[in-house]
């Protein structure tokens, strides 16, 4: 295991688990943090070498308790300034989930609150603890949440579900975080991780193109129910590549003679 400071990366083959790791402090976001998540992510995206990324954090208690009040004013270095390019760290640290070619799932080991519930929700996945709460708190704080991020928690659980889950406020159990649509599976704490890297596996061993073509489709019907022109072609584009790739040919030959496919994602 390689550590990062804030943050804890372990690859296992083709799947990077990243740790949130300020146990002694719920493990709250800071800038440093999710620029260094950000930074991760980027490295991996450009290499294509991972086709699985598990979020969770340090410990049993927490995923996150969400953004560290006292970091909020904490300044950064021009290098980092030059980096963020006029957005916030968190931003930064959210959009680099949302476009990661591959499938993101958050292993919920603890309590998530604000940032860290909008984090969650920014992976496709959320498998769960079944000890773990839930909330968006802004409304507690006196703050108006950004748009973006209410935006995704409309896409996630629907636009009802997200007025009584930022109007109130609450701390939601897993059993009414299941009904809600916000986690997808929940879990003894002792089957969590196992769970967790199963189902990395079984998504890990598919083809790669369709992995990564199938997120980007998913991401661009996000935005809107139609596609224009422009990301109509693109997603042909994504379709045709996977049509005359050598590994449709190889989960063909694998599928006729009933054994696993080796993909290579060419």
């Amino acid at each position: 295991m390689q550590k990062t400071d804030q943050l804890l990366t372990q690859e296992e083959g083709s799947i990077l688990t990243l740790t949130l790791n300020r146990p002694d402090k719920r493990n709250a976001l800071t800038p440093e943090m999710l620029v260094q998540l950000y930074q991760v992510l980027q490295r991996h995206a450009s290499q294509d070498d991972i086709r699985v990324v598990i979020l969770r954090g340090a410990g049993d208690k927490a995923f996150s308790s969400g953004y560290d009040i006292n970091a909020i004013p904490t300044g950064v270095s021009p290098e980092v300034q030059k980096l963020l390019q006029n957005k916030s760290p968190f931003e930064l640290a959210v959009e680099s989930i949302v476009d990661f070619p591959y499938p993101v799932i958050a292993m919920l080991n603890g309590f998530a609150f604000g940032g860290a519930c909008d984090l969650a929700v920014a992976c496709d996945m959320r498998i769960a603890a079944e000890h773990v709460q839930m909330g968006m708190v802004p409304a507690r704080l006196g703050m108006v949440y950004f748009p973006e991020g209410l935006q995704r928690f409309v896409r996630a659980i629907g636009l009802p579900r997200t007025k009584e889950m930022f109007f109130t406020a609450r701390r939601y159990k897993t059993d009414r975080l299941k009904e809600m649509g916000l986690v997808d599976y929940v879990l003894p704490c002792d089957e969590l991780t196992a769970f967790t890297h199963v189902l990395a596996q079984e998504i890990a061993a598919n083809a790669p193109l369709s992995l990564k073509g199938i997120k980007r489709i998913l991401n661009l019907l996000s935005t809107s129910d139609r596609l224009n022109a422009q990301q109509q072609a693109e997603a042909k584009q994504l379709v045709q590549k996977s049509l005359e790739s050598a590994d449709l040919k190889e989960g063909q030959a694998a599928f006729l003679k009933k054994r696993k496919p080796v993909f290579k994602g060419r």
